[in-house]
């Protein structure tokens, strides 16, 4: 059955039934809650020998085998529930592993969320606590669920406090208002058996904590919806200057698609998409030559930085406790994304296994991205211009209140560019009016945004000319002046240097030093430049995890210790905040895996000519605004990845130059109206 897929492919839908088939079987009598069933992706030591044959249109030797990676919670007699992995080997029809994680959570869905919601408005003792707040006439209270964040306060092993349900209300009668604008000071936790374990009322002062008496709502927080709602339906009419665009490409797209291997320019890349990370791609090459075996999102924190209690539970790892996959957009023509678009659908599972569309998910498309290169003869005036193409692989997620879009940028170049776009809207909590806190922006009366970081770490798996690769580290420093042994006599010199990194290890940005990160391969050296050929990193430069060291913060979020990790590739390995960041404790992210690979004695941490990963964190430090409220535009932040001596001239130098004839622009005349064809180059 799976022999005719593509090793890399994501499960197709009659896999992933088969695999919940294999399953249920493995577990006589009892009714399996399937949490996710995904591609187990090949070991890298059975799969590159495969992908270089099939680059030399050559028969594989041996195909790797299709396997699925299955989560279950198996329902106990007990209050507790199992929470069990499976790997199961789709060409043999036969579970190849099983593991029992005592003391691990599973991510949280929808549908669960959901329940959690319903729950907590149905317990009475809630019901009591809201008429107390005596609340304007035709207010809807609304409750919104987020994972509990670990926090010391209590014992997360057998999750007994799951969710935490923050309390909102609607003041207009549209399904999509903005309830935002009314965060109340009531909150809830709720156990897995979806019972209310507890109600508070939260702090809405700096100097106030946590009580248990009700306080009436302050009236003098109700206030007009232009300031707060973000609806066309509730906002006035919009602005009219705005002339449509359209994007036209007469002779169809540059690029084309065979199932999952997308062809563009030079580049050829494999597209993949899991619950989990999302848009995956693999097997990146450019020219035939191999860059990149893997790249993907690995994982993104978002802590806020209130101190007070229970905020510091506000602390969610979007890809592994919610899922970048599971929570991917539909994407929509002439909104998402514009001109020739080709989409990818992804397929997730139902609880009780049954394959689940996720249509449009990855959205491929190709814009304009400027000047590539030009250059103007200032003797004869004669100008050489070149624009720029670049292919774009857009997802976007919606988790709770925020949006954010991801897209890969190919160029003809040779480069990669990583965008991420955070947007949506705030999430808040009540203050009280004319009160201020140091750790947060009142965005509207009574409303608090607080202040709060969104951290990402990219994982980048190089192939550079082969998987033999290293990281080298180069800085560019001032020579020194009045040296005998140095000829500097006007100070103006500067040299780098450079040292390549040989231990596991975590490394930090330094701007003073134009400190840049190089992938390069030893074994392969250009023959102009007489240097290794490279990829070199780009970091989005940014601020680190502010929480102090000792926090649950930071010990779960390893990966933000620093912006640059370099690690020994291992199949395992794919998620910087370790496998099972739900309610997790800390220890089990990269920073432990290194130093228990440094302490084992049978193990080793080289990382120069081998077979490496790096990764690397960046992201917002996010202290909101005005202009953030009703609804934040887009905050971006990108990673480049640009060869390095890895070619022996400008790759792009064969792209076409630009001319009227070709690209067809107009000039506009008085009024904006146009006023026919420009002139030509």
């Amino acid at each position: 059955m799976s022999t005719k897929m593509h090793p890399l492919d994501p499960l197709a839908p009659r896999e992933i039934a088969q695999a919940a088939s294999i399953v249920r079987a493995a577990f006589p009598g009892q009714s399996p809650n399937f949490r996710f069933i995904t591609l187990k992706e090949p070991a890298k030591y059975d799969l590159v020998p495969f992908l270089e044959r099939e680059h030399l249109k050559q028969p594989p030797l041996t195909r790797p085998p299709r396997t699925a990676h299955v989560q279950v919670v198996i329902r106990g007699d007990s209050a507790s529930n199992e929470l069990i992995e499976l790997l199961v080997d789709l060409n043999r029809g036969v579970v190849s592993k099983k593991e029992h994680l005592p003391g691990k959570h599973s991510f949280i869905d929808s549908a669960y969320m959901k329940a959690v919601e319903k729950s907590c408005m149905a317990d009475s003792r809630v019901q009591a606590e809201i008429e107390k707040l005596k609340l304007p006439l035709g207010a809807v209270v609304v409750v919104e669920s987020w994972a509990y964040a670990t926090d010391g306060m209590n014992e997360m092993s057998e999750r007994t406090t799951m969710i935490q349900c923050w309390f909102y209300m609607r003041l207009v009668d549209h399904a999509d208002a903005n309830y935002y604008a009314y965060p109340l000071d009531l909150c809830a936790e709720v156990s897995e058996q979806l019972q209310v374990t507890k109600i508070y009322h939260l702090p809405s002062s700096k100097d106030e904590r946590t009580r248990s008496n009700a306080q009436p709502y302050d009236q003098r927080k109700v206030h007009s919806t232009t300031a707060s709602e973000y609806h066309p339906d509730l906002r006035p009419p919009p602005r009219t200057t705005t002339k449509p665009y359209h994007v036209v490409q007469p002779e169809g797209p540059s690029f084309s698609a065979e199932g999952n291997l997308l062809t563009w320019e030079k580049w050829t890349i494999r597209v993949g998409f899991n619950y989990r990370e999302g848009l995956t791609l693999h097997d990146v090459r450019y020219d035939g030559r191999s860059v990149f075996y893997r790249l993907s999102l690995a994982e993104m924190f978002v802590p806020y930085g209130d101190p007070r209690a229970p905020y510091p539970r506000k602390a969610a790892f979007d890809l592994g406790n919610d899922g970048a996959g599971i929570n991917a957009n539909n994407l929509q023509l002439g909104c998402d994304c514009l001109g020739l678009i080709k989409y990818f659908d992804g397929w997730h599972n139902t609880s009780s296994g049954e394959p689940l569309k996720l249509p449009n998910v990855v959205c491929c498309h190709e814009q304009d991205d400027g000047i590539l290169w030009k250059h103007t003869n200032f003797r004869t005036q004669n100008a050489v211009v070149t624009r720029s193409r670049i292919l774009v692989l857009q997802t976007i997620i919606t988790v709770s209140n925020y949006e954010y879009i991801f897209a890969f940028h190919f160029g003809q170049d040779a480069s990669i560019h990583y965008e991420i776009r955070a947007t949506g809207i705030l999430s808040t909590c009540p203050i009280n009016i004319e009160d201020k806190v140091p750790y947060g922006t009142v965005v509207a009366p009574g409303v608090l945004a607080p202040y709060h970081q969104h951290l990402f770490c990219i994982r980048i798996d190089p192939a550079i000319d082969g998987t033999a690769n290293s990281l080298q580290v180069e800085e560019s420093n001032a020579m020194p002046i009045n040296n005998p042994s140095i000829y500097n006599p006007f100070g103006v010199g500067y040299t780098t240097n450079s040292s390549i990194i040989t231990e596991e290890s975590g490394l930090d940005l330094d701007f003073a030093k134009n400190r840049s990160f190089k992938i390069i391969n030893e074994q392969k050296i250009n023959p102009v430049t007489g240097t290794p050929v490279g990829f070199k990193l780009l970091p989005s430069y940014s601020q680190m995890l502010l929480a102090q060291p000792g926090s649950y913060h930071s010990k779960r979020s390893e990966f933000a210790d620093h912006a640059i990790w370099v690690t020994r590739y291992d199949d395992e390995e794919l998620f910087p905040a370790g496998r099972h960041t739900m309610q997790s404790l800390g220890g089990e992210g990269i920073r432990s895996t290194i130093q228990r690979r440094k302490s084992d004695p049978e193990s080793t941490s080289s990382v120069r000519n081998e077979d490496i990963v790096i990764w690397h964190t960046f992201g917002s430090t996010h202290n909101p605004r005005i202009e953030d409220w009703p609804v934040m535009p887009s905050e971006k932040m990108v990673v480049g990845l640009k060869p390095v001596n890895f070619f022996t001239g400008n790759p792009g130098l064969d792209v076409a130059v630009s001319t009227q004839e070709r690209n067809r622009s107009a000039l506009v005349g008085e009024g904006g109206k146009s006023a026919g064809a420009c002139c030509r180059l």
